[in-house]
């Protein structure tokens, strides 16, 4: 795309050198037939004093004068008729151009939300695998003290390993929170979950294969950081089929892995001065932008006209390219957008 979008800049750049000769030799031509027209004027008037004898050189000064008037008119139609060429061709070059530039900027935004989809969807087989975990289904089934004190070791080990964790927790079927993985940073043990909705889906999940997911949201609970939370049930004996025990919730660390995936667009240092990377959930809210302001709180509202991909120009010069999620393995993706929002130059 590359390529075809410096091709293109050469065309303009052509087509304006063009403009500016043609203009230079109209002007020259006008100025030749100006020339021409002042001594043919000046041939006439000697002609007329000169009487018969002059009569003969007057008829060449009269055609002298038609055909001065003749290039006068050629002239100027060159000038229109070419001019008019030139304009056509500049407007479609920088079309063209637009064109190239939005295309680009749709496979960056495509680029971007399949890089969440990919990392989302190892979040989905993290939480399914470890769910399994004996300490996790003894604590979910017995409550004993000790159990869920082994289980919170165990939680910690694990946040240890994967740190794009915040916190994991372990909740019982009435939504209240009996291990977690960092108990001294948060204190979250006997909270209650039971009308987050990532808690209500898990408890209604048919298999251990299945997993819930809620909206990124920046939970008070550990300290305000945005989240992204994935869940699944933890079953008797681990089984994928068995008796639904307890409820495992993870919470991704969600800004600063967003963060790093918006920056990391390919953009040229021009194009990024000018240009809003982000992300934005299924009702449009920003959940990620590349200046690092995604408050959760702004809507775009993006005129996808029913297209999974594409882009658009507003009236100002501004160009949007967007691509929908495309899922990833297993995971199908949240109805999610890449969006790139570039101003003019």
């Amino acid at each position: 795309m590359q390529e075809s979008s410096v091709s293109l800049n050469e065309i303009i750049a052509h087509s304006s050198r063009a403009r500016t000769i043609m203009s230079g030799k109209v002007n020259d031509i006008r100025s030749v037939t100006s020339m021409l027209r002042m001594l043919a004027l000046n041939a006439l008037i000697e002609a007329r004093r000169a009487g018969d004898m002059g009569a003969g050189f007057g008829v060449v000064a009269d055609e002298v004068k038609a055909i001065s008037g003749r290039v006068e008119v050629l002239s100027r139609d060159l000038a229109v008729e070419l001019l008019g060429e030139i304009n056509a061709l500049e407007t479609l070059t920088q079309a063209m151009a637009q064109a190239s530039q939005g295309d680009r900027l749709t496979d960056l935004a495509h680029n971007a939300i399949e890089l969440i989809d990919r990392n989302l969807y190892e979040r989905t087989c993290d939480v399914r695998w470890w769910a399994t975990d004996s300490a996790f289904v003894d604590a979910a089934q017995s409550h004993d003290k000790s159990a869920c004190r082994h289980a919170s070791k165990r939680l910690g080990v694990i946040l240890d390993a994967y740190t794009v964790y915040l916190d994991l927790w372990l909740c019982d079927l009435d939504g209240h929170v009996i291990a977690n993985g960092r108990p001294s940073t948060y204190d979250v043990a006997g909270r209650s979950v039971a009308n987050a909705p990532w808690f209500q889906k898990s408890r209604n999940l048919a298999t251990g294969n299945d997993f819930a997911v809620d909206d990124v949201t920046a939970n008070p609970w550990l300290g305000g950081a945005q989240v992204a939370t994935y869940a699944t049930g933890v079953r008797e004996n681990g089984d994928a089929d068995g008796k639904l025990l307890g409820v495992l919730g993870i919470h991704f660390d969600w800004a600063p892995q967003a963060l790093a995936i918006t920056q990391g667009a390919r953009l040229s240092a021009d194009d990024r001065k000018r240009s809003r990377v982000m992300l934005t959930d299924a009702r449009g809210r920003i959940i990620a932008d590349c200046h690092g302001k995604a408050s959760l709180n702004e809507t775009l509202n993006l005129k996808t006209e029913g297209r999974d991909h594409g882009h658009y120009t507003d009236h100002d010069g501004t160009v949007t390219a967007f691509h929908r999620t495309p899922g990833y393995e297993t995971y199908k993706g949240l109805g999610w957008y890449g969006v790139i929002v570039q101003k003019p130059a």
